[in-house]
């Protein structure tokens, strides 16, 4: 059975710099190497889902500008169904130019233009589609208040959600309420329980409202603690060589995604996530690193 994913979220151009150190306010540097490429949380997971085997359709906006071929460049590439992409006319495609030092470290600005802009109608055209999904799954990039009604009309037709609170804020508990899966980091996780303390399972027990809830917190290199009601266990991750971590959150929700569409028992899609994240992580970028369903099975079954 081919899972069927819907994913409403962000496409973001990386516009990234490489230098030897970072300018002072008022001061110009020169740059070693410049890189270009498609990003963004939504689109990053549609990629992963759809390198998984998955049947993909992606809802969102971008611009009627240069960088919105980017996206459509790697969602025909990757097989992401379209039809419910929204070419804003008022509003730019989504940029993050990225600037990153000789030691690593670095520094990002996001301007989400068209990914604010997504309308209920956008999601209202994409019913019958979302009716027949497996999976709903949205992030943060976009407007909040369509990540509540996405959730809303996923949940009023049956269609399991996951909520990946990425990046860090906080959301109407409204919203939390409608997702089967919420699947925050650490740092996710305390901005959305408005907690200060650090513990794991408090923090992911204080976001479920019902007994069909799941949070699933990604740990890195520790693996990720599945948290309901009535569980709690940690699902290690795989060993191997670490190239670049950008894009593991989004690997993650991939994997999960599919491993749940398809029949996975919640450990066993975790697993499944896991092998997924550890994947991209032996490669440099976002997009690009995302693994394909041949090695991830191995690596699963390793």
């Amino acid at each position: 059975m081919t899972a069927k994913i819907v994913i409403v979220g962000s496409f973001n151009t990386d516009l990234t710099s490489y230098l030897d150190r970072m300018p002072r306010p008022g001061e110009t540097v020169g740059g070693d190497k410049f890189v270009t490429g498609p990003g963004g949380k939504g689109s990053n997971q549609a990629v992963a889902a759809a390198r998984l085997g998955a049947d993909v359709t992606f809802i969102g906006r971008v611009g009627q500008d240069v960088f919105a071929k980017l996206a459509y460049d790697i969602w025909e590439a990757e097989g992401v169904n379209t039809d419910y992409v929204i070419q804003d006319p008022d509003h730019a495609t989504g940029v993050a130019p990225i600037f990153v030092d000789s030691s690593g470290e670095n520094m990002i600005v996001v301007v989400l233009g068209a990914n604010l802009n997504i309308q209920q109608s956008d999601i209202d055209s994409a019913k019958d589609i979302i009716a027949d999904a497996d999976v709903l799954m949205v992030q943060l990039e976009i407007n909040h208040d369509m990540v509540g009604y996405a959730l809303q009309v996923a949940k009023d037709m049956g269609v399991t959600t996951i909520l990946n609170p990425a990046p860090a804020a906080e959301l109407p508990e409204d919203y939390v309420k409608l997702a089967d899966y919420i699947t925050p980091n650490e740092t996710e996780l305390e901005t959305l329980s408005r907690s200060d303390s650090d513990d794991v399972i408090a923090n992911a027990k204080s976001l479920l409202t019902t007994d069909s809830q799941t949070v699933v917190v990604t740990m890195g290199s520790q693996g990720a603690q599945i948290v309901t009601q009535d569980q709690e266990q940690m699902i290690g991750t795989f060993n191997v060589d670490v190239v670049d971590t950008t894009g593991a959150g989004d690997a993650f929700n991939g994997g999960l995604a599919v491993g749940l569409a398809e029949g996975k028992s919640l450990e066993e899609a975790v697993k499944f996530a896991n092998a997924t994240a550890a994947l991209c992580v032996t490669k440099p970028g976002t997009a690009p690193s995302m693994p394909q369903r041949s090695d991830v099975d191995t690596l699963y079954k390793s």
